[in-house]
């Protein structure tokens, strides 16, 4: 049994970036587990599922938000190591208990992370630092022994079942934002790539004069198109 670690969303300029952690021993976990990113949405739901439903299976999930995202004082490697950390906690949080015994690991927790830096040996290094960070929060909790690699969401089944957990986390966010603007015909996947993310924030944009909540403002796409309409508007006069 060991802890495997991963995050979806890092890229989108709409919606949070969504960071889950799975606690499992990997015959615990559906026998097809890989990467979210190489399951349609209907075999992510069902493995999503079927991981939640697991008495076998602990599950923590943390949300970055745009406006800690946005923040001057930080950057996208630190924040996936916060949000990182977040899950691990919540998923350690989630095996203390007697009704949850089967769940909780005995000694030093090994934690497997998909690297979000380019150093693997760097990222494991502060995500062990984070995870252990704050104070009170973690003081319960076991010690840690944290790996990274690059594709480790490809290799390795439980970081693989965290990156499903993370990917239908973040689609369900993004669904409810979709819910929250009515008047428009859709928000897309939230990517900068996506025409029907980029045509909504155009729409938003021209309407209400700035970017929504949801965005991710210090991205240089929503410079993009703020910049436009600024144009356009200067073109109309």
């Amino acid at each position: 049994m060991y802890l495997g670690v991963d995050e979806a969303g890092k890229g989108p300029v709409l919606g949070p970036m969504v960071a889950a952690a799975v606690l499992a021993a990997p015959s615990n976990l559906p026998a097809d587990i890989d990467d979210s990113k190489r399951l349609t949405p209907e075999r992510r739901e069902a493995l999503d599922a079927a991981i939640r439903g697991s008495d076998r299976v602990a599950v923590g999930v943390a949300l970055v938000e745009p406006a800690e995202i946005d923040r001057p004082d930080t950057d996208m490697n630190t924040l996936t190591v916060r949000g990182q950390a977040r899950a691990v906690r919540a998923a350690l949080a989630e095996t203390d208990g007697p009704a949850t015994s089967e769940k909780r690991p005995a000694g030093p927790v090994r934690v497997v992370a998909d690297a979000g830096d380019t150093s693997e040996a760097r990222f494991a290094r502060r995500l062990g630092e984070f995870v252990g960070a704050d104070g009170d929060e973690s003081a319960d909790l076991p010690v840690v022994d944290v790996e990274a690699f690059h594709g480790a969401d490809e290799d390795d089944p439980v970081v693989g079942a965290a990156s499903v957990v993370a990917k239908v986390a973040r689609d369900a966010r993004m669904a409810a934002i979709d819910d929250r603007y009515p008047g428009y015909e859709a928000v897309g996947s939230g990517y900068p790539s996506d025409p029907t993310t980029r045509s909504f924030l155009r729409a938003y944009v021209a309407y209400n004069g700035d970017v929504p909540d949801c965005a991710r403002r210090s991205w240089s796409t929503c410079d993009d198109v703020l910049a436009a309409a600024e144009q356009s508007g200067l073109d109309d006069f």
